[in-house]
């Protein structure tokens, strides 16, 4: 009888060592509880994260889309600029309508061109009067044999409109000064 004894306390023994273990697995007290498991759990951590990152990147798709279409407005703006001053009186042009730039390269798109001369020393004499106003300009050769006086040298067509409109009347820039396009 002691043996039967010592065997259903043996089965008892490895019974309650086998449900303390279940009984302390977290997953298991959970699952009693009703709650998730640390694999459930992990899972919508990672699906909050996705749906997080996806969040934020609607966010910079938006941003992108915004900021192509300023840059659409623009463009569409400057060339509406572009069209509406070259219809006024020819106070746009553009090299090539002179046969093109005989100088080197000019550092910037658009200059305020204050004299156009065929004689150097002319050109020469508006340069000084220009830098001594305190304007950098400079002289811009075409193939033609014009040279022509610029100032306010700027890659921005909306400043160099600016330029000219604060200019009107200083005696630097003559009514007829005209813009140039340097493409």
């Amino acid at each position: 009888m002691q043996i039967k004894e010592d065997y259903a306390m043996k089965k008892t023994l490895i019974l309650l060592l086998a449900l303390a273990v279940l009984v302390n697995s977290c997953d298991f007290v959970r699952t009693i509880a009703g709650r998730p498991t640390a694999a459930q759990v992990e899972e919508i951590r990672l699906q909050r994260i996705a749906e997080e990152e996806a969040r934020h990147q609607a966010r910079i798709d938006s941003m992108e889309r915004v900021q192509q279409h300023l840059a659409d407005s623009l463009a569409a703006l400057e060339t509406h600029l572009l069209d509406s001053l070259s219809q006024s009186k020819g106070t746009l042009i553009n090299p090539s309508k002179l046969g093109g730039l005989y100088t080197t390269k000019l550092e910037s798109k658009y200059y305020l061109i204050v004299g156009a001369f065929r004689g150097r020393s002319y050109a020469e004499r508006k340069l000084k009067a220009c830098n001594d106003a305190g304007f950098t300009a400079t002289i811009i050769s075409f193939r033609n044999g014009l040279l022509a006086v610029g100032i306010c040298p700027s890659n921005s067509l909306a400043e160099t409109l600016e330029n000219r409109n604060k200019l009107r009347g200083t005696g630097v820039c003559p009514p007829e000064t005209w813009i140039l396009i340097n493409e």
